[in-house]
């Protein structure tokens, strides 16, 4: 059940979004176990997340040492499913799967946390109530995103992201600030913790977990760039391969590969291996 959201004295910049109903609220939004995430963030201050895009990379993620993930939902399939038991992994869930009832399955399909989207603002604050009663006092860690930045402006989405926190998420998402006096906006009126992404080639600012720590962020998302460096190593092993054409011992191109894996690495191999066979 849901109980009606009190009445907010912040304003809205949106008067369409103004005159709809108040947003529904969890029936138990203060009532929050301390999630791996939030331990995680107590622990280190500010928790960096790579992205993984398939089973393998997300054990390499977890073997050289980082302390949570992030993915798209849509490749949380398969053999990837038992690594989340074992290494929290955020992902980013879009729009939650369809209506309430499909949030609140997502919210228990495994993963440690999850990102929703959704483009009105009633409707994205319900599901957050939704996904929030289904959690309960679960390890489950609730990020609730706003793209309304580049839509309707800051302003509109920074009003969002704190309506969607009083609907019970645990954290927001304001995505793509456009320079650092938006990054500083959101870490000064925003509740709850907050979500940043760094996005290589995007159009909100690079930095450092140090710097964004500064600005009161406390997760940072790495999406791509696990995957541009696997595609840029896939490119050059490829075109080495090409001019080659193995005309010389293959035992030699494989024996250069291996040498650039520590000895730990390599013998890790085939477990890592067994998670995408």
């Amino acid at each position: 059940m849901f109980m009606a959201a009190k009445a907010s004295a912040m304003h809205h910049p949106n008067a369409a979004f103004r005159s709809q109903p108040r947003p529904h609220k969890s029936a138990y939004p203060t009532t929050r176990m301390q999630t791996r995430i939030h331990r995680l963030s107590e622990d280190q201050g500010i928790v960096l997340m790579p992205g993984c895009y398939d089973a393998l990379s997300a054990a390499i993620v977890q073997k050289t040492g980082f302390s949570a993930g992030h993915r798209k939902w849509r490749r949380l399939l398969g053999p990837s499913v038992p690594l989340l038991r074992i290494f929290p992994i955020i992902v980013d869930a879009d729009t939650g799967g369809g209506n309430a009832l499909n949030v609140q399955r997502t919210v228990k399909a495994g993963a440690a946390g999850c990102f929703l989207e959704v483009i009105p603002a009633e409707e994205h604050a319900s599901k957050i109530a939704s996904a929030r009663d289904a959690i309960g006092d679960s390890d489950f860690f609730l990020v609730a995103r706003t793209d309304a930045r580049a839509k309707t402006g800051l302003s509109d989405a920074i009003s969002r992201a704190n309506i969607y926190m009083e609907a019970g998420a645990d954290a927001c998402f304001v995505e793509a600030p456009r320079d650092d006096d938006e990054l500083k906006q959101i870490g000064q009126r925003t509740n709850g913790y907050r979500v940043c992404n760094m996005l290589e080639g995007g159009v909100t600012p690079l930095h450092t977990p140090e710097e964004l720590k500064a600005m009161v962020f406390h997760l940072i998302v790495h999406p791509l760039t696990t995957i541009y460096a696997s595609t840029r190593a896939i490119i050059d092993v490829l075109k080495t391969l090409q001019e080659t054409k193995l005309q010389h011992d293959p035992s030699q191109f494989i024996t250069h590969l291996r040498t650039k894996l520590h000895p730990q690495e390599e013998a890790d191999l085939p477990k890592w291996y067994i998670c995408v066979r």
